[in-house]
């Protein structure tokens, strides 16, 4: 089995296993204790924090160990903006942040609070400049990743926390995808991340606050961690948390180019193996280990599914997977194609065996998916100067399908109105349109649903 999706969780490092179950030993005890027991447990978990904090950049008395990464983002987001309520209640986040910052974001809101969501290109990159724009007067944080968790497309950190200190705000970095590849550069000033991101143990987050950022922890306030993070530390998983870090680091470099080699063969060969397929992210400022590609006319559970029984674990950001049935909000944020969607994301020492080898399954668990939808075949014969395509009531990747079916018939100028009530739509039929080098004309309201009209120019 090839395990191909280390952005969600990558497989526990050997080193991390090994301090885990030496400090289960010297661990345990209360490290606010005096006696014994107590102090080398408080060693253990001093040069724990030492360690983490070097990996990221920062003094150790500015780092806490909190219990995951998204308890990170929720109380580095909170106390900053509770720290500063005296300067305003604007936050601003990047349309394609983790769900953990987007959650944040809504109960801020919630709250009487203000957000601004600042837009990517196709790419899933911001600029620096569309964060000095949304910045205002009452703007008291602004978050940005350093790199996207659905698409590996790197940010530029460092030119907006830059305009951000210009303007006297925190700038909060979700680096949870990666600090295992490096520290993050640039003048942040909060920074968030997750042990089992880059093969430490689950249930280990870090929040970094500089000195000089004003915090106001919410909540009930624990003598632990700085406050930052009630309850007793779980010395043994933080101390594999800190090594594993340090060694994924050491073999960061050679490790990177190595990944780095086999994704863009992904990237390359995939669309020439598998017809109507959109390779999404920046295809030069991207994680190592990080590929995502959409197929058209592809149901993405299925895929998934497929994929799966060839002995490949990928994730994907279709609505086709998702109980909502809704597009992946990254992928929406691009405005790219959210069907058939599938992200590999390699752990470290992949195999360029396995790659080969999903290079070659790829193509047939495409076309068996393809086929059992009833996917089209180039048509020939001409109809009348417009068509429509009743797709109410039915879901991802239906309407492109029967959009798909259609539209060779049309002559040249002619049109397809798609009439839709599935939100996916509303970013797939776009995207099709893009892809084909057809001309998407826009949206009308329709008795039920949306109409969807696209113009045949070649």
């Amino acid at each position: 089995m090839a395990y191909f999706d280390a952005a969600s969780a990558a497989p526990l490092h050997p080193v991390a296993r090994q301090a885990l179950q030496a400090s289960l030993d010297e661990g345990w005890a209360d490290p606010a204790r005096l006696y014994k027991e107590g102090r080398r447990a408080r060693l253990l978990l001093d040069a724990a924090r030492e360690a983490a904090a070097e990996a990221v950049g920062c003094r150790p008395d500015e780092l806490s160990f909190t219990s995951s990464g998204t308890r990170a983002v929720h109380t580095g987001v909170a106390g900053a903006l509770a720290g500063r309520r005296r300067a305003g209640r604007h936050l601003i986040v990047s349309a394609v942040e983790h769900s953990s910052v987007l959650h944040s974001a809504e109960a801020h809101e919630a709250e009487g609070g203000t957000v601004t969501q600042v837009a990517v290109d196709r790419a899933g990159r911001v600029t620096a400049a569309s964060y000095a724009e949304a910045l205002r007067p009452d703007t008291a944080l602004a978050c940005l990743q350093s790199a996207n968790h659905e698409v590996g497309t790197a940010q530029p950190v460092a030119e907006v926390a830059e305009v951000c200190r210009a303007a006297g705000v925190p700038l909060l970095v979700d680096a949870a995808q990666s600090l295992g590849w490096g520290p993050v550069d640039g003048g942040w000033s909060l920074l968030a991340a997750s042990a089992h991101k880059w093969g430490g143990p689950s249930g280990v987050g870090l929040l970094a606050v500089r000195k000089g950022v004003r915090f106001s922890v919410r909540g009930p306030v624990d003598e632990r961690e700085s406050g930052r993070a009630a309850g007793f530390e779980n010395i043994p998983a933080i101390v594999a948390a800190a090594a594993s870090l340090r060694a994924v680091r050491a073999e960061a470099a050679a490790e990177a180019v190595r990944l780095r080699e086999l994704t863009e063969r992904i990237r390359a060969r995939v669309p020439r193996l598998v017809p109507d397929v959109e390779v999404v992210g920046d295809p030069v400022h991207r994680l190592p280990g990080i590929v995502t590609f959409s197929c058209l006319y592809v149901d993405g559970e299925a895929l998934l599914h497929e994929l799966d029984r060839e002995g490949f674990s990928v994730s994907s950001g279709s609505s086709c997977t998702s109980s909502t049935l809704t597009p992946s909000h990254v992928l929406k944020a691009m405005g790219v194609l959210s069907e058939g969607n599938v992200r590999v994301s390699l752990p470290s020492a992949t195999p360029k065996e396995d790659v080969e080898r999903f290079l070659e399954v790829l193509p047939g668990a495409v076309a068996g998916v393809r086929e059992k939808l009833g996917a089209p075949a180039p048509a020939a014969q001409v109809l009348p100067e417009e068509v429509v395509v009743d797709s109410l009531g039915k879901r991802c990747p239906i309407p492109v399908i029967e959009l798909a079916k259609v539209f060779g018939d049309v002559p040249v100028g002619g049109t397809v109105r798609v009439l839709s009530d599935d939100e996916a739509a509303r970013l797939d039929i776009p995207a099709w349109c893009e892809m084909r080098g057809q001309e998407y004309v826009g949206e009308e309201p329709a008795d039920r649903g949306t109409a969807y009209l696209i113009r045949r120019v070649s």
